[in-house]
């Protein structure tokens, strides 16, 4: 409800076009986008605390440019795709807490009535960052806690420290209360892995303790998972793999060819390169650069064409694909 209330007859007709658009591509083959994307994910920055295992934030592995978004760039995404983005993400790699501007920028956004949201490891979340998250306006934030102990949730949260999250989650909820406000809607997320999987009851019970809106359990990617690996969760239903034969694992996801993701959404890196979506995470896929050229060219450029048509044809060609849950569900 909170989201519909942000909508307007710009981005309904905006809306209206992306969702007619990407049906007749699918029909035609055609991959020209009717309209500019609905959500739009911005990275804060490349930088985290943590060391996580399956995350080249955590593993310091990037090949691409690091940093943090600098605020001319940011206003420049802002004032040209805010008038029909109706969501904005602040956050693809790195922990958006580290951003020394990340509520200025929730603020922006916000002021524009684009709904808000951001996914944290609640480090960084004392009374005086958990006050302005609330002032800010952010309309939904996830927090990420894999695991109801600490043993359990450093196993995977390398470096982290579970009262740390647990604290931050308790400033939020009391900030919330103070200032009166119904946001944002807090997400306990939960990736599901082997070391952490026999805690799921627990975990809710936390978030219930905690006066968390909501608790999500997803499926984690893995980027070794063709022989197995160690940190499959042993319930199929939280494994975002299948296996074949004995030995031999490959996604659940059936990889049509065809993608919602690539009609309706992208991704900005914090130096301004627009990659196709959160699974390019190394962005190796850039389709344009924003502070060279314009939006809405990037996203009718050849360049982008060209990487719709080639989902359009062969989808299990393109390799960030290849381990996507997109199609897959997330267990709430």
């Amino acid at each position: 409800m909170n989201y519909l209330g942000k909508l307007n007859i710009p981005r309904i007709k905006n809306a209206f076009l992306v969702f007619v658009g990407y049906y007749w591509s699918r029909l035609s083959r055609n991959p020209r986008p009717w309209g500019l994307p609905l959500s739009i994910s911005v990275e804060p920055t490349t930088a985290c605390n943590l060391g996580c295992p399956e995350c080249p934030s955590g593993l310091k592995q990037f090949t691409r440019a690091t940093g943090n978004i600098k605020m001319p760039l940011f206003d420049k995404i802002l004032e040209e795709i805010g008038r029909t983005t109706s969501y904005m993400i602040f956050y693809f790699q790195g922990e958006p807490y580290i951003h020394p501007g990340l509520f200025e920028m929730i603020q922006k956004a916000s002021a524009k009535g684009i709904y808000t949201a951001t996914s944290t490891n609640a480090h960084f979340i004392n009374e005086s960052t958990a006050r302005k998250t609330v002032e800010s306006g952010l309309d939904r934030l996830i927090i990420s806690i894999d695991g109801s102990t600490q043993e359990v949730y450093e196993s995977y949260r390398i470096h982290g420290e579970l009262s740390k999250v647990i604290e931050g989650t308790k400033e939020i909820v009391k900030q919330k209360k103070i200032l009166k406000s119904s946001t944002p809607h807090v997400i306990f997320q939960c990736l599901v892995v082997k070391p952490n999987e026999h805690q799921i009851d627990e975990i809710k019970a936390l978030a219930k303790k905690l006066g968390v809106n909501e608790v999500r359990f997803k499926t984690a990617q893995l980027y070794d998972f063709e022989k197995g690996n160690e940190l499959m969760p042993s319930n199929s239903k939280y494994n975002r793999y299948r296996e074949t034969s004995p030995g031999n694992w490959e996604i659940k996801n059936n990889l049509d060819n065809h993608c919602w993701r690539m009609w309706h959404s992208c991704v900005i890196t914090q130096n301004g390169a627009v990659v196709p979506c959160c699974f390019d995470k190394d962005a190796e896929h850039e389709l344009g650069d924003i502070t060279a050229m314009p939006f809405q060219e990037i996203w009718n450029h050849e360049r982008y064409l060209g990487f719709r048509t080639q989902l359009l044809k062969s989808r299990k060609e393109i390799d960030i694909c290849r381990n996507c849950s997109e199609g897959t569900k997330v267990w709430s």
